[in-house]
């Protein structure tokens, strides 16, 4: 096991995050902490809102994501047509899942709420369109949801924790490996007992400083 997962460590790069001003995904880290300490049951037009912003941030970076999302948002509010969302992003797929999500909210957002259980919620998660293994994870956490997204920064860190580095032979973005898994779950589990955090924010704090090189090894 890597001994540089302290939590020194963590408050170190959460802090350099901070000074970076890179302290966000959809919302700021402390909204992000506040919504995992106490869920809050959201409206359907934010819930839609927040599925569009996970299926746009897939395979973009997170400042590209915000972008489009703000203004997407703007012009579905504005009952703009599905032809107007492609002038502005041209990426049909994203787009009609986005439509899709919004003219169904109400339900998706009822149905979401209905269940009790956080594995009952990523699973229902991963039925809307759009949404994988990997985001359904994202989406969770952005909805309160105390999970972690074992994106291929995240598995990268699991590797490194465990000092094995023939397991980064077994990192797969698109099928989680159960021993990347594993390994990712004890790094998690050992930085929640040295913080006290949900492992949902250590989660997008660790995703960041990966993300922007603050952790050497990867």
């Amino acid at each position: 096991m890597n001994n540089i997962f302290t939590k020194d460590w963590f408050y170190n790069l959460d802090s350099q995050l901070r000074e970076m001003g890179l302290d966000s995904d959809d919302k700021s880290f402390d909204e992000i902490k506040d919504i995992l300490a106490k869920p809050k049951k959201l409206s359907s037009e934010d819930f839609a809102s927040a599925v569009a912003y996970v299926i746009l941030a897939a395979g973009f970076s997170q400042k590209t994501a915000k972008k489009y999302h703000r203004i997407i948002m703007d012009k579905i509010r504005e009952n703009s047509c599905i032809e107007d969302l492609l002038k502005i992003f041209n990426n049909k797929s994203k787009i009609n899942s986005i439509m899709q999500v919004w003219n169904n909210r109400a339900r998706f957002c009822e149905d979401f709420y209905k269940c009790k259980s956080s594995d009952e919620k990523i699973k229902y998660l991963k039925t809307l369109p759009h949404i994988g293994k990997i985001t359904a994870n994202h989406l969770a956490r952005n909805l309160g949801v105390d999970v972690v997204k074992y994106d291929i920064w995240i598995q990268r860190l699991g590797v490194l924790y465990s000092g094995d580095k023939n397991l980064a032979l077994l990192i797969n973005n698109g099928n989680l490996n159960p021993k990347i898994k594993s390994v990712c779950d004890s790094m998690f589990n050992d930085l929640v007992k040295e913080t006290g955090l949900p492992r949902g924010y250590i989660d997008v704090v660790l995703w960041k400083s990966a993300q922007n090189h603050l952790i050497k090894g990867l």
